[in-house]
Parts: C-alpha cells; sequence; structure tokens
C-alpha cells in the first residue's frame, strides 16, 4: 500500500498513521508533509521504525528549503517517480 502525507505532520493523526504502516508498504510525503522527515521533527523516529519504505518529494523539499534538515532515512525522488509507486502500489491511503 502506498501511504501518501500532503499536510503538515502537526495537523495529521500521525500516530495512526504510522500504525497503519507495514515492512511493505510505502510511504510518501509530499507538499507541507516533508517537514515530518526535518532531523529535530517529534514524528521522526516513529516514523523510521515503521520499517516502511520513506520517500520525499525533493521538489516540495527544496520549495520549503529543509534540505540540510532532512533525514537520511527518506530518499528524495521526483514526480515521475511518484507516478511509478503509484502503479507499484495498487491501494493508496491519503493523509
Amino acid at each position: 500500500m502506498l501511504h501518501t502525507l500532503i499536510h503538515s505532520p502537526y495537523k495529521t493523526n500521525i500516530p495512526l498513521l504510522i500504525s497503519m504502516l507495514n515492512k511493505k508498504d510505502d510511504f510518501l510525503a509530499l507538499q507541507d508533509g516533508v517537514l515530518i522527515a526535518l532531523t529535530n521533527s517529534v514524528f521522526l523516529d516513529s516514523i523510521i521504525f515503521s520499517s516502511a519504505n520513506l520517500y520525499l518529494i525533493q521538489e516540495d523539499v527544496y520549495a520549503r528549503g529543509i534540505i540540510k534538515n532532512i533525514s537520511s532515512d527518506f530518499m528524495l525522488i521526483s514526480y515521475i517517480n511518484f507516478v511509478s509507486l503509484t502503479l507499484k502500489n495498487k491501494t493508496q491511503m491519503v493523509w
């Protein structure tokens, strides 16, 4: 399953999201959702511990000027790779 976080993690039920992640799931943060990957985020340890594949849209990270503060546990991808993730995952959950 592909879980996409669009909104700020501070406006989302992150504990519920994390509880629904499985090892084989893909997690993609875009728009304000990329804030979850900040190295000082209160959610960072929990999302990393989920063992899901973690992705960020690189354009959204750069647009917010936070590239130097992003956890190395996340892979930066383009919108083209986002399309590939949607094709790989037949089911999706948008947060």
